[in-house]
Order: C-alpha cells, then sequence, then structure tokens
C-alpha cells in the first residue's frame, strides 16, 4: 500500500460501516470514488495520491468499499443492496467527509456508476461533477436490456451472478471464474466456465493485483453479488422477466451537473451502444470513447483515465 494511503472504518448514522480509503488533507475539496464489482476500494489507490498533490488539484480523495464489499457491513437480505440503501451509503458519507460543502467531483466505475447515477438524480446538491466510466446510465441500459440483442447477449453474465450458488462457483479453484472476469475469458457466457476464450494474460494482472484481490474476495463474495440479485437490470429469461417488466419514469433519469463519460470500446459486457442517447437525459455532458481497451480500463490505461479526468475538473482554489 502507498505510504500516503489512509484507510479507516467509517460508521454512518443509519448503523451501516464503509471502511475507507483516502489520501489528502481533510478540509480540502473532495474527490470520492467508487468502484465495482468484483473490485474494491484499492483500485483507485493511484488516483487518490495523484488528485491529492498540490500540483494536481490538493483534493482529499476518499475511495470507500460499497456495502457488501471488503470490511464494510455486509448485509444478509437481498434487499438491502436496492439502489436507495446503497445511495443513502454514500450521502452519508459525502456529508461525514465533505460536510455542507458538494463534492469537487464523484468518480465512479460499473456498479458504483450504477450507485452514482442514481445519488446524482436525487441528490444533485451533493457534487459540483459526475465522471462515470464504463457504467450505464439506467435509460440506455434498460433500453438496450429490452430491444437491443447483442447487449442482451453481452448482460447474459448477469443471469449467472444471480444464482444461488454464484459465489461457490466463482471462489472456486483459487478464485478462478472470477480471475476469469479480470481477463475476459468469461467472454459473455451464461456461466464463468461456458464458451472460455483463449487465455489472456494482461499486463496489468501481476501477482501483486491477483495478491490485493485475494485479499478483497476472501472477505466474501456474496455481498458483491447481492447487487445483481437485487435489481431488475438484467436480461428477461423464461424463468425471469428482468428489464422486461421495468419503466422508470422520466425524472428519475434526469442528471443535472455536468458529467464526463468515459467509455472503453472493447467493454465485452457493456457496448458502445449504451452511451447512445445520453444527452437526452443530461444536459452538460462529455462522452469520451477510449480505444483498444476493456471493462478494466482504469487498470489498462490510468494515465489516460487521469488526464482525461484532470481536463475535465474545474479548477480548484489554492
Amino acid at each position: 500500500m502507498h505510504p500516503d494511503i489512509q484507510t479507516w472504518q467509517q460508521d454512518l448514522p443509519h448503523g451501516i460501516t464503509l471502511s475507507c480509503r483516502a489520501c489528502g488533507e481533510k478540509g480540502r475539496p473532495v474527490l470520492m470514488f467508487l468502484h465495482g464489482f468484483p473490485e474494491a476500494a484499492w483500485v483507485w489507490d493511484a488516483l487518490l495520491v495523484y488528485f491529492s498533490k498540490p500540483e494536481n488539484g490538493g483534493y482529499r480523495c476518499v475511495a470507500p468499499n460499497l456495502r457488501g464489499y471488503e470490511r464494510s457491513s455486509a448485509p444478509k437480505d437481498v434487499k438491502a443492496y436496492r439502489a436507495k440503501y446503497l445511495v443513502q451509503d454514500i450521502v452519508a458519507l459525502i456529508e461525514a467527509e465533505s460536510g455542507p460543502t458538494p463534492l469537487a467531483a464523484l468518480v465512479a466505475h460499473d456498479w458504483g456508476g450504477a450507485v452514482a447515477w442514481s445519488l446524482v438524480n436525487q441528490h444533485p446538491e451533493q457534487l459540483d461533477q459526475l465522471v462515470i466510466i464504463n457504467s450505464p446510465h439506467p435509460g440506455p441500459l434498460l433500453k438496450a436490456l429490452q430491444s437491443h440483442p447483442a447487449q442482451q447477449a453481452a448482460s447474459a453474465y448477469m443471469n449467472f451472478l444471480v444464482q444461488a450458488d454464484a459465489a461457490a462457483q466463482l471462489a472456486a479453484n483459487d478464485f478462478e471464474g472470477l480471475f476469469a472476469f479480470l481477463t475476459g475469458q468469461h467472454a459473455t457466457a451464461a456461466s464463468p466456465t461456458d464458451g472460455l476464450r483463449a487465455p489472456t494474460h494482461p499486463d496489468w494482472l501481476t501477482p501483486e493485483v491477483k495478491a490485493q484481490y485475494r485479499q478483497v474476495w476472501q472477505h466474501g463474495l456474496q455481498g458483491g453479488l447481492n447487487y445483481y440479485r437485487a435489481s431488475p437490470l438484467r436480461p428477461a429469461t423464461a424463468q425471469d422477466p428482468g428489464a422486461s417488466g421495468v419503466q422508470i419514469p422520466p425524472e428519475a433519469l434526469r442528471i443535472d451537473v455536468p458529467t464526463l463519460v468515459l467509455w472503453a470500446q472493447d467493454d465485452v459486457a457493456l457496448l458502445p451502444c449504451l452511451t447512445e442517447g445520453l444527452d437526452a437525459y443530461i444536459a452538460d455532458l462529455k462522452v469520451v470513447p477510449i480505444e483498444h481497451a476493456t471493462h478494466w480500463v482504469v487498470h489498462e490505461q490510468e494515465a489516460r483515465v487521469r488526464s482525461e479526468i484532470a481536463a475535465f475538473l474545474k479548477p480548484q482554489p489554492a
């Protein structure tokens, strides 16, 4: 771990505790970073260190482990992973870190992005800017899951992740199934072992990085999987209407803060079609496609992600 990174358990007023990582002085403008599945707060460490430096804005940079992950509270009830509770956690953490001042920006990837879209829709006063990395806004996602065959096929893995034995299958053989997600080997199969692609070993997935993943996963996988179980936004099956039975009211889709969307173009699970039509929901929007990058773009092209965020952020007072 980088020597400048602080870790602690943050108790929230509604009885949830989030294990957090941070870099930078308290009292400075806050950047908050939300991870996705099957990751954890540590994936942001390099960005926390970078943006906390005075020459890069001198921010207070905070990354929680979302509920269900690492040493954060992991309620057993699937309903505890519905969007309103996930949003409640992050609003409470913003208030603990930033007080009455809005975040300078919320930066979010994958499921962290799903939480961020909901939070910004309901609590736009909590932040000045939003950065989303490969996390679909619910409007285009719902449309694609209902009527876009390629995205329906790409999302089929969700129907594996909601199965009762998914955690055991993913943890087997030293987390072989989960590492297949990170290497793109699971492709878009409905199970982590069907239709594996030729093995790939991305440069970023070093023994040290694998060890950091294992350390988080050993705390348990069911919390992270409960996000999928609690959400109806997945492809319909014979047993489950999934997204086909969902309607979202237009007012729940509006985003009223300036938004940067970074989208790795080779994401096998979340296709570039999910950025189409976003301007119908977001008045102040910038979409930046990132070529030759997959869902794990924060690992693969960290310098590019960093520079796009830095260029988007409003300058902070010294």
